[in-house]
C-alpha cells in the first residue's frame, strides 16, 4: 500500500531553456535546407522535452519500503528522517555531503531529505533525496514505521 507518492518532474524554466535548440538547430540547418532545418529543430526538441518528461524519477514510501528512481529501502533499516529547505539544504548537497551517501537530486528542485541508513552490511550512511515536500516524505516515513 502506498503512503506517499511524488513525481520528480522537471521545472518549467528548463522546458523554456532547452527551446535554445531550436535556433541552435536552425542555424545548422537552415543554410542547407529550410524544410530540414525546421523538422529536425522541431524533432529535437520533442525529443528533449520526451526524455525530461519520461526520465523523470519517482519517490514512493510505502508501508514496506521506500522506492527513490529505481534504488528500494526497507523501512526497516531506516534510521533518522531530516528535511532540509534552502540554505540547508543547499549545504547538505554541497559541503556536508558524505561521498558514501546514496544520490537522487534534481537541479530544479532545492528541498532534499535525508534518510539515514542503519545496516551494517550497507556502507551507505544516508540517502539524500531531491522532493519539493520533504516534510510530506518524512511523515510518510514515520508513519510506516509506526504501524
Amino acid at each position: 500500500m502506498t503512503t506517499y507518492r511524488e513525481r520528480l518532474w522537471p521545472a518549467p524554466w528548463l522546458y523554456i531553456a532547452t527551446a535554445l535548440i531550436i535556433p541552435a538547430t536552425l542555424l545548422v540547418f537552415v543554410p542547407i535546407n529550410l524544410t530540414v532545418g525546421v523538422v529536425v529543430a522541431v524533432v529535437f526538441y520533442l525529443g528533449i522535452t520526451a526524455a525530461l518528461i519520461f526520465g523523470s524519477a519517482t519517490i514512493t514510501v510505502t508501508s514496506t519500503e521506500l522506492i527513490a528512481g529505481r534504488a528500494r529501502l526497507p523501512l526497516e533499516v531506516v534510521g533518522a528522517v531530516t528535511s532540509y529547505t534552502g540554505e540547508e539544504a543547499t549545504l547538505e548537497r554541497g559541503r556536508r555531503l558524505d561521498a558514501r551517501a546514496w544520490l537522487l537530486l534534481r537541479g530544479w528542485i532545492t528541498p532534499v531529505v535525508m534518510i539515514e541508513v542503519r545496516d551494517a552490511e550497507d556502507p551507505t550512511p544516508y540517502w539524500l533525496v531531491s522532493s519539493r515536500h520533504p516534510e510530506a516524505i518524512a511523515a510518510a516515513i514515520a508513519k510506516a514505521t509506526q504501524n
